[in-house]
């Protein structure tokens, strides 16, 4: 004997124990929403500079920030009804006239704790009725972020504020999308429509308007029966006086209809479920696999999660598919709702079909359980191995982008473990990964995992790369970690050599002449010169001599020369004329001076450049004495003598001497 349909709502399913139901049956008003958590986007990126001396103002982007950003997910019905109802209508009419854009609509919606109900977007409309664009932003919000929640009345509600307010072209838009599913246009809605156009003079639209209605506002045959059934269906609870007057509508119920029906019982599942059965039961139709991935999508919520299980139990006994589209609806809809676990099951479902997910669904779900409240690597693992059982490999964009999203919510910390978990898949690491895990390791601060990492490539016969050497020591300078970053520079020179480590050498000095340390940085390049035959960059040279003459290290500045002169480079005396004209002696002058030339004496031009810069920095005395220490020929040069000429007879510029 079939069961009364008033109470097939309330029939239990057993449910094996890979996935538990975690919610009550479907429709008792009672029920609790599941609670609110936050979830979290990544938006941390890492490049290398070229040159780290022309980057001193980008080095504080270095240091990872993860940016919180609250998604918002809706209350039961039960939940709106225990607050005001006035509270929560001001509230929300508020934040739509308030705020544009969607992410601070969430956000505040969030904050407020609303959720919606059907009977609170009706309210919402009838209170904006005179705002169109606060309707219209409200309406297509809820449209888009829980179209579930959106009746025929909605629909009505909203063409009517179209209509009145002038706005045809979006009128006429609406009307197409409630065709589409299955809704007509009310006869109230018409009569005040109709009145605006005629007003305005629209009277094409009018006639328009007056044939749609006549037609049933919806396309003749399936849409019009769709159409009818939904109402009937809605009108009441679920008795015999409703399937009645379904079988008075002597339809040819047809799995496209069933499928049109349902669709549009989606915001009311419990009594789509019980129209589902009724047709199953009543022997009108043989289900295929279209009429049950439409029951499925219905159904896929956390407040049916159990039926939801059994009708894609039943769909597999048949042998039929889970549509792509039921799965990455659902599957949206749970992640939304912070169902994690069911997501899960829900992709280990939809893998063991021959409508396999792709790989980047995967990739999501791995994000969504980095970011998670908490990080579940039993879940973790079971996606992997779901993944790569299925003969997939995890690459290294994959596991890039799981790591920024554990980054993003500050579990850089549990890179290691996951990427135990994603070897286990059979994952390696290459290089450029490894660049990038450990810079993020080492330039956030994380010693212990630093070095963890580096004892795990080892122990697993993998080498690091050359290139992940450099952004380690890269990122301990960007964390501020010279002393770390001076000993992974030792440990890279002893398994590397010197081939490639201009470049980090380079960062490790900037690092040193930025904290004021450039003596540090000096004593470190003669070390490695002379025991490892490193040969640094002119550019290194170049900035270390700037730091020296810049941090009271003259002495060590002009040692620098003679190795540059040794490496090939030409000698750099700018900084040196002018730290010399400007704070320096005739002694300090005559030191350069040879310094710079494996000769005894540079040539006269440099000479000149020296004694012009004296007289130009108002130190007369100071170029009379060069001047005077300098070899015969160079007192007796043609040009010096006119410099000095020019200065008696003063046609030298000269700075005006500095008041002390």
């Amino acid at each position: 004997m079939r069961h009364p349909w008033r109470f097939l709502l309330f029939r239990t399913y057993s449910r094996s124990p890979l996935r538990v139901p975690t919610m009550s049956q479907v429709l008792p008003p009672s029920i609790s929403p599941p609670p609110r958590i936050h979830s979290f986007h990544n938006i941390s990126s890492h490049s290398h500079f070229k040159n780290p001396f022309n980057m001193m103002k980008e080095l504080s982007m270095l240091n990872y920030k993860s940016t919180l950003i609250n998604h918002y997910s809706f209350s039961s019905e039960a939940a709106v009804e225990q607050k005001d109802p006035d509270h929560v209508l001001v509230t929300v009419t508020d934040i739509f006239t308030r705020f544009n854009d969607g992410n601070d609509i969430k956000k505040e919606l969030e904050l407020n704790d609303v959720g919606f109900s059907h009977e609170l977007i009706l309210k919402v409309l009838r209170d904006v009725e005179s705002r169109p664009d606060v309707a219209r932003r409200f309406f297509y919000w809820v449209s888009e972020n829980d179209g579930e929640r959106l009746s025929s009345k909605s629909y009505n509600r909203m063409l009517c504020i179209l209509g009145v307010n002038g706005l045809v072209e979006e009128f006429w838009g609406l009307v197409d999308v409630m065709k589409k599913k299955g809704y007509g246009i009310s006869g109230s809605v018409r009569d005040k429509v109709a009145v605006k156009f005629e007003k305005e003079g629209l009277e094409s639209d009018l006639e328009r308007l007056r044939g749609v209605f006549a037609s049933g506002s919806v396309d003749n045959s399936m849409g019009k029966v769709c159409s009818r059934v939904c109402k009937i269906i809605r009108s009441q609870l679920w008795g015999d006086d409703v399937e009645k007057r379904l079988r008075d509508l002597n339809a040819t119920f047809s799995n496209d209809l069933v499928k049109m029906v349902l669709e549009n019982l989606a915001s009311e599942p419990a009594k789509a479920l019980i129209f589902f059965r009724w047709i199953e039961e009543c022997g009108l139709l043989r289900l295929d696999e279209h009429s049950y991935n439409a029951m499925a999508r219905a159904l896929g919520r956390e407040d049916c999660i159990d039926r939801f299980w059994k009708v894609v139990d039943e769909m597999k006994s048949f042998g039929y598919e889970m549509e792509m589209e039921t799965y990455v609806k659902v599957l949206f809809r749970f992640c939304k709702r912070k169902m994690i676990k069911e997501a899960v099951d829900l992709y280990e479902s939809a893998m063991a079909g021959s409508n396999k997910p792709s790989v980047s669904c995967c990739t999501f779900l791995l994000r969504k359980l980095a970011v998670s409240k908490q990080l579940d690597l039993g879940l973790f693992s079971r996606v992997v191995r779901i993944f790569t059982e299925s003969g997939n490999a995890l690459t290294d964009s994959m596991v890039d982008t799981v790591l920024r999203s554990l980054t993003s919510v500050g579990r850089l910390g549990e890179c290691n473990k996951v990427l135990k978990v994603m070897e286990e898949g059979g994952f390696v690491a290459g290089g450029n990964l490894q660049s990038k895990i450990t810079f993020r390791l080492a330039s956030t601060g994380k010693k212990d995992e630093t070095a963890e990492f580096i004892d795990h490539v080892a122990a697993s016969n993998t080498n690091l790369d050359h290139k992940a050497w450099v952004s380690l020591i890269e990122g301990c300078c960007a964390g501020g970690d010279l002393e770390a970053a001076s000993a992974y520079f030792e440990k890279m020179i002893e398994k590397e050599g010197v081939s490639h480590a201009g470049y980090a050498f380079e960062w490790l000095v900037y690092s040193y002449c930025s904290g004021k340390r450039a003596t540090d940085a000096c004593q470190l390049l003669h070390k490695y010169v002379s025991k490892n035959q490193l040969r640094p960059r002119h550019a290194t040279y170049k900035e270390l001599i700037r730091k020296l003459l810049a941090q009271g290290g003259f002495k060590d500045a002009l040692n620098l020369l003679s190795l540059m002169k040794d490496h090939g480079y030409p000698p750099f005396v700018d900084p040196f004329i002018e730290y010399v004209s400007k704070s320096g002696s005739s002694d300090d002058a005559i030191a350069f001076l040879k310094s710079m030339t494996s000769k005894k004496f540079p040539s006269t031009s440099v000479i000149l450049r020296v004694f012009e810069a004296f007289l130009k920095g108002a130190r007369q005395n100071e170029a009379q004495d060069l001047l005077s220490k300098c070899p015969g020929y160079v007192r007796n040069n043609a040009d010096v003598l006119n410099l000095f000429c020019s200065l008696k007879s003063g046609q030298v510029d000269t700075a005006p001497p500095v008041v002390a």
